[in-house]
This record gives structure tokens, C-alpha cells and sequence, in this order.
């Protein structure tokens, strides 16, 4: 027996671990893969954007105006002179920060909210899932506007409005885990032991619920860059000087017919980063069924 053979029988033997059986399926799915490997690249491309930008993010050139395409600026110009990749660059960073940071929002409210009330059960159970029904039912749009019309806009705001909406669906999602998860064994051996609910709950059950939880991040995170840009598009999101993708879409929508490319390179960046995150969300999503491993 070889090397080779001896390390397949020691691996049988041992067994393959959920999360290493997933990985596994995972790297055969090319298109989670391959959007894994973009999005990596575009998160990279926005925290070195200050390093990398052809120039600078207020550089301006009112003589130059909006030019098409040219080895000077790869992109174009706007209607100020200033260069589009350098827009898109720091556009991006705001617009994955949104992504990412209202997601870890709408993470901890739903997550908490679902595993108390799940684990908690009985009338506790029913008044928390009935609120979350209500709130399923107000228009979030008006929701977000009055959140800015009253606190007044700026970008921390907006990454707490969207975050704020965006949590239903997760604390449904993690209640009816932690409702199939509290009969298991090692909760009733942890009930035994005499721990608190709140260490059986973020200690035991959460960490074992963690597949669900990383699949709906990842197709979170485009729901709300998403929303983002149509907040932006409407003129309720990102406010210059700032901008984000979302901004610069609605800056050339405006001048589509004029200069198309104002319009179409800040499109592809964010059609390629939410397609991206869909394709390794899909990915997520069949690597870590657990059904699928028996296939």
C-alpha cells in the first residue's frame, strides 16, 4: 500500500467534517469560485484605492469636460473633468461598505431576535415573531425616509436604516434553526450542566447554525448594495462629495444619451460585484447542504 493510499484510508477512517466536506464541494463549483475570486479582488481594489487611483479623488479638469475613453483616462471623464475610474474606485469602497456593514447590522438584530425567540418559545416566541410580522408589512422604503428626514442624512445613517430592514428575513431564518437545533442532545446536555440561556444560546446554538448564517450574508450583502444604489438613484443615499456606484449611475442616467459611458462602467462594476456575490451565495447555499453530501 502507498503514500497515497495510506492517506485516503486514514481520511476514510477519520471521516470528513461537515465544513471540509463543503469546502471540497464548493472548489468544484466554478462559478462560486470564480465570483469568490472577484469579489476578493474588488475589496482589495477599495482599500488600496487611495494608492492605486490614477488621480486624485477632487482632481478636476472644467476644460476637459466629459471625453470618452482615452489612454489619459481609461474610462472617461465626467462633465467636471474628473476621471471615472477614480470615481468608480472610491465609489466602490462606499458601496461595499454599505453592503457589508448594514449586513452585519441586519446579522446581529436578526440573529439575536430569531435564537431568543426560538429558543425561548411559548408567548415570548409569538409576541417577537408578530412584531417582525408587522414590520414585514410597513412599506421599508417610507421606513428609511422618515429615518432620514428625522436623524437627517448622512452615511452612518443609512448603513443603521438599511441594516434596520433588512433583519426579518435572518430572525425567521434563525428561529426555525434554533427550534429543530434545542431538542438536539448536546443543548439538553448543556440545559443539564446548568448554563445560562444566554451561553447555551451564542455559545451552542448559534455556532451550529453558522451554515444558514453564512449563506443568507452572502446574498444579503447584494439585497442591500442593491438598495443602496436605488436609495442613491432616488437621491436619498449617498450625498456628494461622497459618492458610490449607485450615485454614479444616477449621474449617468442623466447624460446617457450625451456621454453613454457614464452610465455603463459604473453599471458593469456593480453588476459584476452583485453577480459575483449571487454565484457564491448559490455556491454557499449547495456546498453546505448537508443532503447534498450524500449525493
Amino acid at each position: 500500500m502507498n503514500t497515497e493510499q495510506t492517506a485516503l484510508l486514514m481520511e476514510a477512517e477519520d471521516g470528513a467534517s461537515l465544513w471540509h466536506d463543503a469546502w471540497l464541494r464548493l472548489k468544484k463549483n466554478r462559478a462560486a469560485v470564480t465570483g469568490g475570486v472577484v469579489l476578493i479582488v474588488m475589496v482589495v481594489l477599495a482599500i488600496l484605492t487611495p494608492w492605486i487611483a490614477p488621480y486624485g479623488y477632487e482632481a478636476q479638469n472644467l476644460d476637459l469636460g466629459a471625453t470618452p475613453p482615452s489612454a489619459a483616462h481609461w474610462l472617461g471623464t465626467d462633465i467636471f473633468g474628473r476621471d471615472l475610474l477614480t470615481q468608480i474606485l472610491y465609489g466602490g469602497r462606499i458601496s461595499l461598505a454599505v453592503g457589508f456593514i448594514a449586513t452585519a447590522v441586519a446579522l446581529v438584530i436578526g440573529v439575536t431576535w430569531g435564537a431568543v425567540a426560538g429558543y425561548v418559545g411559548g408567548r415570548i416566541d409569538s409576541v417577537m415573531m408578530r412584531f417582525v410580522d408587522i414590520l414585514y408589512a410597513l412599506p421599508f422604503m417610507i421606513f428609511i425616509i422618515l429615518l432620514m428626514v428625522v436623524f437627517g442624512r448622512n452615511i452612518l445613517l443609512l448603513f443603521l436604516a438599511i441594516g434596520a430592514v433588512e433583519w426579518l428575513t435572518m430572525a425567521r431564518i434563525m428561529r426555525t434553526q434554533v427550534q429543530s437545533l434545542r431538542q438536539q442532545e448536546f443543548v439538553e446536555a448543556a440545559v443539564s450542566l446548568g448554563l445560562p440561556p444566554s451561553a447555551i444560546i451564542f455559545k451552542h446554538i448559534i455556532p451550529n447554525a453558522l451554515g444558514p448564517i453564512i449563506v443568507y450574508t452572502t446574498l444579503t450583502i447584494p439585497s442591500v448594495m442593491l438598495l443602496e444604489a436605488f436609495l442613491s438613484f432616488l437621491g436619498l443615499g449617498i450625498q456628494p462629495p461622497q459618492t458610490s456606484w449607485g450615485l454614479l449611475i444616477s449621474y449617468g442616467a442623466e447624460t446617457m444619451e450625451e456621454y453613454p459611458w457614464l452610465l455603463i462602467f459604473p453599471g458593469l462594476a456593480l453588476t459584476i460585484t452583485l453577480f459575483s456575490l449571487n454565484f457564491l451565495g448559490d455556491g454557499l447555499r449547495d456546498a453546505l447542504d448537508v443532503r447534498g453530501s450524500k449525493d
